[in-house]
């Protein structure tokens, strides 16, 4: 059990018998009434995100989970299988549990995290940067050097991102899945 004295972001809390973390607290002390806290939640198995507030010092479930490697190793149309580099074992996931912005980063035999509970992974994390190739951009022309100018480019896995100019089509590109946004270009 914790309070809401202990709340920070990433902690995970079980509400109802569902896992949510913690994206963003805040804890308010209005002039009239009791002070309170008001978090923003973010269910661990969806994703979907919901605006909650608590009662200052009301008494909430604190859940650990623990991160386990896997890796990705292909899809059957419905669920995408990871394999526990733990226990050998092969693990589905549907693809609404690992949400869309995930799913088009997701290449073979990338590493990812799993995240545990009561000794089963129920999720599963990408890294937050990536490397991938481009397959497909427009040519970047001699002069086209305004300052900041981006052009889209189709990577590996199908994601579309803005890059510069001389970014051209075999380069590889480490991106920020977050934020889908270019980073660097990768030698080597």
């Amino acid at each position: 059990m914790a309070s809401t004295a202990n709340f920070r972001n990433g902690m995970v809390l079980e509400i109802d018998g569902v896992l949510w973390t913690i994206t963003y607290f805040q804890h308010v002390k209005p002039g009239k009434g009791g002070a309170f806290v008001r978090t923003k939640l973010k269910n661990v198995l969806t994703g979907a995100v919901v605006d909650r507030t608590f009662r200052a010092g009301e008494r909430v479930t604190s859940v650990r989970l623990e991160r386990r490697p896997v890796n990705y190793s292909y899809t059957d149309g419905e669920f995408y299988h990871f394999m526990d580099q733990e226990t050998y074992d092969l693990i589905p996931i549907g693809g609404e549990m690992l949400g869309r912005s995930q799913l088009r980063y997701l290449k073979e035999n990338m590493e990812c995290q799993g995240l545990v509970h009561d000794g089963n992974v129920i999720s599963v994390e990408l890294p937050d940067f990536v490397e991938l190739e481009v397959t497909d951009t427009d040519p970047g022309f001699r002069g086209d050097t305004a300052q900041g100018a981006t052009k889209p480019a189709t990577l590996e896995t199908g994601a579309v991102v803005q890059v510069p100019l001389f970014i051209e089509v075999g380069d590889r590109l480490r991106i920020d899945r977050r934020e889908d946004k270019y980073l660097t270009r990768v030698t080597g």
